[in-house]
């Protein structure tokens, strides 16, 4: 047991397990969201204080996350993490008011902004580039499974057991994590570690948590309301404070000169962009189908459901493709056919066959699966070791606003072609027209994320595309023409 247990088999299993409790928390707990509203007797749009708290608390975690794994050490850090998440999934369970319940959810949200960059960095010091193609089989899986599987799970614990159950289910999971963690896990403790960054810490926390809130709130609270115009407002002028400061201090939180990194800055962006399009677009068109065809909201999760199974397919397929591809032809080929894909899913109506629509959106997840898979391979192979924590801290920090971008955008586009209110508890005629604009504008999320995969150069890539030979040592593969 312990010898095929090796470092990077332990790494990659704790990584995938952390990521996929914290990914399908979220999508279990919306589907309950109505629920939770009736049995505390608060209005449905009161019930968005749970997801708003849990963004909120992430934001200010996530920007020092980085620097606790180096200075305190990762394995210390990610367990710790993987603890509180499972016990705030606890408390949220007992909670008995909406307040109580927002509260423990904060500690939930604190707990997921350290998983994943000290997770990642774990994983990326583990994995040289040669063998991140392999990798990628794995580092797909939260992504591909928690946003199919999550509806489903939260439905039917909330139909047959509780909504309670959707936190409950963490619980197993996070005990065996940690006693597996604790056991096999090694710990990395940076030798150089920087002290805090104090300046940078005060002004991110509040500019990040702010500037999540508006993001969120500013399509169900209307984005002219005094609190979206003044959080937002406050949240750029801190992160503007923020760069200024990064770029002057010699050893920043957010060591934003690692963009100046080529390589890092595009994978980044593309990142950005995918998550915009893809969160962007598992808003929308659950509700376009709900909505435009009268389905329940198992009936969407189902019809939804065959991305997940593309994105498993597509983590089989990526190390095969890479190497013959390239990064570059891959993810740009990727997103422009989901991006098509997606244009043809704003076309859904009252006769849409729902075998077609699962069959659109299994090509959605098998192409966007590429693209996520040959991203993953790519980002950090120009990072050292000693700046892992940091440059993770960095590419989740881009990934969680490209989230939250594109889940504004399009509840914006809803609300105003639409003519009604992005808030879900109000009453409104379905509007087909303003769903086809908001699926368009997930597409065009994926297309400037195809404009970005266009600068990828093969020289900067060149270290992940080497295999290994028959007598077991490294060798290059031919270069990939742009």
């Amino acid at each position: 047991m312990s010898a095929w247990l090796n470092p990077k088999r332990t790494v990659a299993i704790l990584y995938v397990v952390a990521m996929f409790m914290a990914a399908m928390d979220g999508t279990i707990v919306n589907v309950a969201l109505k629920t939770i509203s009736a049995e505390f007797q608060v209005p449905p749009s009161a019930s968005s204080l749970i997801n708003v708290g849990y963004l909120v608390s992430l934001a200010l975690v996530l920007p020092v996350s980085g620097w606790l794994g180096d200075r305190f050490g990762t394995k210390r850090i990610f367990l710790l993490a993987i603890g509180l998440f499972t016990v705030a999934s606890a408390m949220c369970g007992f909670a008995e008011s909406l307040g109580t319940l927002t509260l423990f959810r904060i500690f939930q949200g604190a707990a997921g902004g350290l998983l994943t960059p000290v997770g990642m960095a774990m994983l990326f010091r583990a994995f040289p580039p040669q063998e991140r193609v392999k990798l990628s089989r794995y580092l797909v899986l939260p992504i591909a499974l928690a946003p199919a599987f999550g509806p489903i799970i939260g439905g039917l614990l909330t139909d047959e057991l509780s909504w309670r159950w959707g936190f409950y289910v963490n619980i197993p999971f996070g005990i065996l994590a940690v006693a597996f963690g604790a056991y096999f896990l090694r710990e990395h403790v940076e030798p150089s570690v920087r002290k805090l960054d104090l300046p940078g810490f005060l002004l991110s926390a509040p500019g990040f948590a702010m500037l999540v809130y508006a993001l969120s709130q500013g399509s169900a609270r209307g984005w002219t309301a005094p609190e979206i115009i003044t959080t937002g407002l406050l949240g750029i002028v801190f992160i503007a404070l923020l760069v200024v400061v990064e770029l002057r201090v010699s050893q920043p939180m957010l060591d934003l000169r690692l963009l100046k990194e080529r390589l890092f800055q595009t994978s980044g962006l593309i990142n950005l962009f995918i998550a915009s399009g893809l969160l962007g677009m598992l808003y929308v068109f659950p509700l376009m189908y709900q909505d435009v065809l009268h389905a329940s909201a198992l009936d969407a999760g189902l019809v939804t459901f065959p991305e997940a199974l593309g994105l498993m397919v597509a983590s089989q397929l990526v190390p095969l493709i890479y190497p013959r591809l390239g990064p570059k032809r891959q993810i740009a080929i990727a997103l422009f056919c989901a991006a098509v894909v997606f244009v043809l899913l704003s076309w859904v109506g009252t006769t849409s066959n729902p075998w077609v629509l699962r069959a659109l959106m299994f090509s959605a997840g098998f192409f966007l699966g590429q693209a996520v898979g040959a991203v993953q391979i790519i980002s950090f192979t120009k990072i050292p070791g000693a700046s892992m924590g940091r440059a993770s801290t960095l590419f989740t920090v881009q990934n969680r606003l490209g989230s939250a971008l594109g889940l504004a955008v399009l509840a914006t586009l809803l609300a105003v072609v639409g003519n009604s209110p992005a808030d879900l508890s109000a009453q409104a005629a379905p509007d087909l027209f303003a769903y086809r604009v908001a699926m368009l504008g997930a597409a065009s999320f994926l297309l400037i994320a195809l404009a970005f995969a266009l600068r990828i150069r093969s020289a900067d890539v060149e270290a992940t595309m080497q295999k290994r030979s028959t007598a077991g040592t490294a060798v290059a593969s031919p270069s990939v023409k742009n």
